[in-house]
């Protein structure tokens, strides 16, 4: 049977994939790089929905408004 080595690194009897490492690290790199793509356009969608709150309310604010105007020139005149 054969001997095994004892001592020394085990990168010197193990074989090592270099081409497979730098393929898992990308993954991982690229998983990370995701997840804050994911989260600033969670971030932009959330703004956006409270843009849009803010825009309806000036909206019905106006409408409001130049309803009043309608309604008091009626009383008036």
């Amino acid at each position: 049977m054969g001997e095994r080595k004892v001592g020394g690194s085990r990168y010197l009897y193990e074989p090592f994939d270099a081409a497979q490492a730098r393929i898992e690290a990308h993954e991982r790199v690229t998983d990370e790089r995701w997840k804050g793509l994911e989260r600033r356009l969670n971030g932009i969608e959330t703004m956006l929905e409270r843009l849009e709150k803010r825009m309806w309310l000036a909206v019905y604010g106006a409408a409001s408004l130049f309803l009043a105007n309608v309604a008091l020139a009626f009383l008036q005149g």
